[in-house]
């Protein structure tokens, strides 16, 4: 199937209310703007530098979604004009792109990245860690960016009951810090291989790549 029917699929078995982040890290203009035609406009890079050059080519419409692993010394490139960064995992992070955002004279919405997986290489604050975080003098003295929600990324594994009661856990640590925090809005769990249990255990934004532009062109 093309890629604009692969969307229009997807889009029909979603539910309205979930928010789809198109993955287009590796791809081609031809390709995001075969997405952009069917009317989308959501779309997700994890590297700066391709996501920048993109943004500089392609329609001003599209809201770009940062959400790899974020380098500090990065985000003066991106502050510009990112729409949502996912993937904020520590205090020096958010202070960065406070000082970027300031430049611009941008609020620059952020997801705290949670780490919920059993594998070590995935990164994200623990519950303490996102406590402390949300409660530092330096985090509320903040201006120029806004949590609006929080994030996480499954164990990858075909065990579809560890994943589940991983994204179960981060939904709890969400309803939790919602309670605090009234304009925390987005839960952004699932990709391409769990999408379909994260929305059932509470996901608003799911993150789908390969099964929209097929499998990646990694160089």
């Amino acid at each position: 199937m093309s890629i604009s029917e692969n969307i229009f699929q997807l889009k029909s078995k979603l539910p309205k209310d979930i928010t789809l982040v198109a993955v287009s890290k590796t791809k081609p203009n031809r390709d995001i703007l075969e997405a952009y035609n069917t009317g989308h406009r959501v779309f997700g890079e994890n590297k700066i530098q391709e996501m920048t050059q993109k943004w500089e080519e392609l329609p001003k419409d599209i809201q770009w979604h940062m959400i790899g692993h974020v380098q500090r010394n990065k985000v003066k490139y991106m502050a510009e004009y990112v729409h949502l960064i996912h993937g904020v995992d520590s205090l020096k992070l958010l202070k960065e792109i406070e000082k970027q955002a300031k430049k611009h004279n941008r609020i620059i919405d952020c997801l705290l990245q949670i780490h919920i997986a059993k594998e070590d290489t995935k990164f994200g604050l623990d519950e303490n860690e996102l406590n402390s975080l949300l409660t530092s003098n330096e985090y509320l003295s903040m201006t120029n960016v806004k949590i609006v929600g929080l994030m996480g990324m499954a164990t990858f594994t075909n065990n579809k009951e560890q994943v589940r009661k991983e994204f179960s856990y981060l939904k709890e640590i969400f309803e939790t810090q919602k309670s605090r925090l009234p304009g925390l809005e987005i839960l952004s769990m699932g990709m391409s291989g769990d999408y379909e249990i994260a929305i059932e255990e509470g996901s608003t934004m799911v993150r789908i790549g390969s099964n929209i532009f097929g499998e990646r062109n990694y160089k």
